[in-house]
């Protein structure tokens, strides 16, 4: 769709209008505060890219529900397979066999980037499915220490919180977590902490100097690692880094977790962002946009590694809901179909419009990411390329008065996570935005 003619009058009134107002109100005396809300959007309906609140205001969605809604909102495909579902029964229970679960373990069998046959466990969320993933790695290796990494995000339940190191914020008051987690840097080639050319060998050797040091090797369960880290910024690696965490895990028996929650299923342009690299997994977790919306996660693992767990070793009382399977299941379909294609060609264009963007302003420090997982990090004007953390929220605040719906990670990066349907004419359409927004905010709206 070209929005040129549209942007007139996508936004009717200043924002939050009456209805959304009213309904702000309500939300305010019954729902916890701690949800992290960035701006007034009270969405009505959405269809693709495009959604409307509870005021007839347009606007395109580049946040898809934190990269959940994959196959864009409301998807005629996916709708279809959860009222189909719906029909014949809403649970059973994992205790029981039905179509829609076989199906998706099938499908996930058959994508699984792990080289050998795979097994899957399936839940409601990624914190979830990587609290299955440690636990796992626990059962299999017998080992009780783990590696992440700073800036990673993995969850809010006590396992998965452990490992979560993008903010503060997300673990204060909540220790102690599980214990036996050590955190080490994130190569991060635009603000290196190591000396050296390339920070994926400074910090493989980092971790092998702690293997020397004070972890010992022999009681490490897994490496959990973001193949692209999300929450952090929007970081991609350098070239080699996941190849010799794989080399290091082979070496001492270590099992090696790949986070896919945020990066996988399309978003990447491939099905799974490790894919760039040519690494496989020992485990795997999925979640967000598995479902396009529904609530799902999975954990993926080398069969020869899953089929050890003993009956009742893990479980899950929703794990498997047909109406969730069915979504996950129309979902794979329409992403192989079609839509990883589209999040590789139409999410070039979409670097190439912004790469010309950066050339006009020199608050945009770096644009990285690959497909349509994109981060655009603001810096001050001075020579340590210092964040721009006020910058970066205003440019969020003022999209969204412009129509344009987008959520920030790191310390001052804006992301990009259309609906992997998006086409060029809503890049285009969104750029405008973008470009405004940087105006307003650059000028102190």
């Amino acid at each position: 769709m070209n929005g040129t003619a549209m942007d007139m009058n996508h936004i009717r009134m200043p924002l939050p209008g009456p209805k959304a107002q009213a309904m702000l109100a309500r939300d305010a005396e019954v729902i916890s505060p701690s949800y992290p809300r960035d701006y007034p959007f009270v969405m009505s309906h959405g269809r693709g890219t495009q959604v409307w609140d509870v005021d007839g205001n347009r606007f395109l969605d580049f946040a898809a529900g934190i990269a959940v809604c994959s196959t864009g909102h409301a998807h005629p495909q996916v709708v279809a397979a959860v009222q189909g579902a719906a029909s014949q029964f809403l649970h059973i229970s994992s205790d029981y066999w039905h179509e829609e679960m076989i199906g998706l373990g099938e499908r996930l069998a058959r994508i699984a980037p792990m080289g050998e046959p795979a097994m899957s466990f399936l839940c409601q969320s990624g914190t979830e499915a990587v609290e299955a993933a440690i636990k796992l790695a626990r059962y299999i290796t017998g080992r009780s220490r783990f590696i992440g990494f700073l800036g990673g995000f993995h969850g809010r339940t006590m396992g998965s919180l452990a490992f979560t190191s993008s903010k503060y914020t997300q673990q204060k008051g909540f220790f102690a977590t599980m214990p036996g987690v050590v955190h080490v840097p994130y190569p991060n080639p635009y603000r290196p902490l190591f000396a050296g050319d390339d920070q994926g060998v400074a910090v493989l050797d980092y971790i092998r100097m702690l293997f020397e040091r004070s972890v010992p090797p022999s009681e490490v369960a897994a490496i959990l690692v973001e193949p692209i880290q999300g929450e952090g910024g929007y970081v991609v690696p350098p070239d080699g880094f996941l190849a010799g965490l794989r080399a290091l895990c082979d070496e001492h028996g270590i099992l090696l977790i790949f986070d896919e929650v945020q990066s996988g299923t399309g978003r990447t342009g491939r099905m799974f962002a490790s894919q760039h690299w040519g690494v496989s997994p020992d485990i795997m977790t999925l979640a967000k946009g598995l479902g396009s919306g529904l609530p799902i996660g999975a954990m993926v693992a080398k069969k020869r590694l899953m089929a050890q767990w003993k009956r009742g070793a893990h479980g899950n009382t929703y794990g498997g809901n047909p109406i969730a399977c069915a979504a996950a299941n129309a979902t794979i379909d329409l992403v192989e179909g079609g839509m990883v294609g589209n999040a590789a060609t139409v999410g070039a264009h979409f670097m190439s419009a912004l790469n010309d963007l950066a050339r006009d302003y020199p608050c945009i420090g770096q644009l990285r990411g690959k497909g349509l997982m994109i981060g655009m990090e603001l810096i001050e004007a001075d020579a340590a390329r210092t964040p721009a953390r006020a910058l970066c929220d205003a440019v969020v605040t003022r999209a969204f008065h412009n129509g344009l719906l987008l959520l920030s990670c790191g310390a001052s990066t804006v992301r990009f996570m259309p609906p992997l349907n998006v086409t060029r004419e809503e890049i285009d359409e969104a750029m405008g935005l973008l470009r405004t927004s940087l105006d307003q905010a650059l000028a102190g709206a």
